[in-house]
């Protein structure tokens, strides 16, 4: 077989085992809106850190404020706001007796915001489990209840869940979308939970909840002080200890509006991605390039063979197959995750925004020029290898 042949037929392969991964990972992740109600009531401390969250702000917490489970709290730090975010949190504080305001701390040397944020909010709570939540989120009034019940059926000590993504502009639409796409399609997740191995573990921020006990073992926070992807972070200690983590289908109940403009998507993508592979720069660089041809490559052949131009030793078979074999595989996951369905047909722009998004990530680690919420993220030592 000629080079090119055993090339898309490679690229075929592929994209029809990570096919296979979600269509598992679909078949058995289990949606938080089905556990229905607990037996037991622990008391929970729903906890968010909010910074220069002055427009989203009150749209989360009274959303939490009316969550149908008793025993609970809220409690939302202020991390140094400049945009009016600690007085909405005051007016709101007013009006819900279960709703405690608090005013962080200065931030201490080796501490990234957030981790610091969440932290504070993890010692003043009063709960048995402890809900992290983003200032972003919303959620429907059963989301608690659901949790509390997820725990109990799945006998968990941390629970993450995938939120639907809220995407709106063309930054949003085009990117977002990837990060709950990369973990339905490349992690196994009933093979994760049997493994418990650290290199599968996967977890989302922005809905993380955790017993006190497991948070306690895992060191909380000051243990991933200086980790810029705590999620992933905390799922891999979990799951280093031989805690019990499960990754859940939250998309009914929790909302999520990450960024809203493209210059927050840049900065959010760009401080984390590469992160996420622990500033390994070859692995890192090679998954985005193989990503970037695998899912490209195809659509360009079809597009000159359809055209009547030269097209060389490539086959427009292989090269349908593999398109085929994407578009089930990306609609399988945009369905899953309640995003708009007319994206999909956008894949080819969308990997090559995120090539573009991790080549950007990469020049901002490697410069020390990673900023998020007007804070510098410390500059990490890169590993070629």
């Amino acid at each position: 077989m000629p080079e090119p042949l055993r090339h898309q037929a490679s690229l075929v392969v592929f994209v029809a085992v990570i096919l296979g991964i979600a269509l598992w990972n679909a078949a058995t992740l289990r949606r938080l809106s089905r556990y229905g109600q607990p037996r037991r009531r622990p008391f929970a401390s729903i906890l968010v850190p909010a910074r220069d969250e002055r427009d989203r702000i009150e749209r989360c917490v009274r959303s939490l404020l009316v969550q149908d489970y008793v025993p609970y709290e809220v409690v939302v730090l202020d991390d140094h706001s400049s945009d009016g975010t600690g007085e909405v949190l005051a007016r709101l504080a007013q009006e819900a007796p279960h709703l405690r305001a608090l005013r962080g701390a200065p931030l201490p040397p080796g501490w990234l915001g957030k981790h610091w944020a969440c932290h504070q909010l993890a010692d003043a709570a009063r709960g048995e489990l402890l809900v992290f939540v983003d200032a972003d989120t919303e959620h429907a009034p059963t989301t608690l209840a659901s949790l509390v019940a997820a725990f109990e059926t799945e006998e968990a000590d941390l629970i993450s869940g995938l939120v639907r993504e809220e995407v709106v502009s063309w930054g949003e639409r085009l990117l977002v979308p990837m990060l709950p796409w990369s973990i339905l399609a490349f992690v196994p997740l009933p093979l994760a939970y049997r493994l418990r191995s650290p290199a599968l573990a996967a977890g989302i921020g922005q809905f993380m909840c955790l017993r006190r006990a497991a948070y306690e073992a895992l060191g909380g926070y000051a243990a991933v002080r200086e980790q810029v992807v705590d999620d992933l972070a905390l799922v891999r200690r979990a799951a280093a200890l031989g805690l019990r983590w499960r990754l859940v289908d939250a998309t009914e109940l929790v909302g999520c509006r990450m960024y809203r403009t493209w210059r927050e998507v840049w900065q959010g993508l760009g401080k984390s991605l590469f992160a996420a592979f622990g500033y390994h720069a070859l692995g890192f660089i090679f998954v985005w390039s193989w990503l970037a041809l695998a899912f490209t490559e195809p659509v360009v052949v079809l597009g000159l063979w359809t055209l009547g131009l030269p097209h060389g030793s490539w086959s427009p078979g292989l090269a349908g197959a593999a398109a085929v074999l994407s578009l089930a595989l990306w609609t399988l996951i945009y369905a899953r995750m309640r995003l708009p369905l007319f994206l999909v047909l956008l894949y080819p722009l969308t990997t090559w925004f995120w090539f573009a998004a991790a080549l950007c990530s990469f020049w901002l680690a490697w410069t020390g020029r990673a900023v998020w919420k007007g804070r510098n993220v410390a500059p990490p030592r890169v590993h070629w290898l």
